[in-house]
């Protein structure tokens, strides 16, 4: 009998914290599966308590996932490579701007058959161009790396509001591995073996759903949003036809496509921090500090990651909804001419 799969967590914040709650309760009663789940913390001082000792103490990451107890057998661990130890499935969810530092972090301490799975939405700009996370953590830890990604607000999912989500995964046995790990009467999933466009839904959507905010900001409505959420959706499909050809036109209508699309452009953090930035004249790094309480925001990033490649193929006026974004979000474009952006859409010619 093969020994149980050990868990291990990357990342405590409000998403990490709400997946630490599925897969606590869920590997307690599956064989396969060691029923103690590490979790990487970064240490913080909480009211002048270790973050570490209070999730270890009293089941709450109080400071991104208040009141939502977590399973016990969940233990948080302030180390990376000491929450990695022995482990055989490894499911990243940080910003992805910390995916690298993580990896080297953890590099020399992966066992050789181990996997991972990235529920992180966002690029990795190098010297090669545009990353996909889970490529960054393929290449850097020799590992196989699947996605999940969908329509999931981390406190809907706490408080376990039926949602649905998609797993990218190409091998067929590890795709029904992790439905198995993560799956719950309230958290249903998909397996889908387009597994580069899974992953692109869930970094592109983050960049619609600021121009869904930019809108709110200048007081229009819901037909406005319609058309900012169908355009995003054409220049998303657009985006992964020209720089990841292969994709499947059924994987933009499963839960990582349009469904978090919606979900993002009407109840999401980066909707949110964008109506803020036209309402206030803030920048986007001082609402982010205000408004997301140690959380980091993606949408502004995935804009200026996706714009570099764009720019080196002189492709921004066929993508005018993600140029307008990033080029108001640098301030290099006046608000108000966002939606003038929108009428002149090739969509529309």
């Amino acid at each position: 009998m093969c020994e149980p799969k050990r868990i291990c967590i990357v990342g405590s914040g409000n998403w990490g914290s709400a997946i630490a709650k599925i897969v606590g309760k869920n590997v307690q009663s599956m064989d396969e599966f060691a029923t103690e789940v590490t979790m990487y913390v970064y240490e913080e001082m909480v009211d002048g308590r270790k973050l570490t000792e209070i999730i270890n103490t009293e089941h709450e990451n109080v400071k991104y996932l208040k009141g939502h107890k977590l399973p016990e057998n969940v233990l948080a661990v302030p180390d990376v490579k000491d929450a990695g130890k022995d482990a055989d499935v490894f499911i990243f969810v940080v910003p992805h701007q910390f995916v690298s530092g993580l990896c080297k972090q953890l590099l020399g301490n992966v066992k050789p058959n181990a996997m991972a799975v990235s529920l992180i939405k966002g690029f990795e700009v190098s010297d090669n161009g545009l990353q996909l996370i889970s490529d960054v953590i393929r290449n850097a830890l020799s590992i196989e790396c699947s996605v999940l990604m969908g329509a999931n607000i981390a406190s809907e999912v706490a408080g376990e509001n039926y949602c649905e989500a998609t797993i990218g995964c190409k091998d067929t046995n590890m795709g029904q591995l992790l439905k198995r790990l993560f799956q719950t009467e309230y958290f249903r999933i998909v397996v889908a073996d387009d597994e580069k466009t899974v992953e692109l839904c869930g970094a592109l959507k983050n960049i619609v759903a600021v121009g869904a905010g930019l809108g709110d900001g200048l007081g229009y409505g819901d037909n406005t949003k319609a058309a900012v959420i169908r355009l995003g959706l054409m220049e998303m499909i657009k985006f992964c036809e020209e720089f990841y050809p292969g994709s499947k036109m059924a994987t933009f209508l499963e839960s990582c496509g349009v469904a978090d699309l919606v979900t993002t452009c009407y109840g999401g953090r980066n909707r949110r921090v964008a109506e803020a930035f036209i309402k206030t004249g803030k920048s986007i790094e001082e609402l982010e500090i205000e408004m997301l309480n140690g959380q980091k925001l993606q949408g502004p990033p995935a804009a200026a990651e996706v714009n570099v490649m764009l720019k080196a193929k002189k492709m921004e006026e066929r993508f005018p909804l993600f140029t307008a974004i990033h080029r108001i979000c640098i301030k290099d474009l006046p608000a108000k001419d966002f939606i003038g952006c929108l009428k002149n859409h090739p969509e529309h010619m």
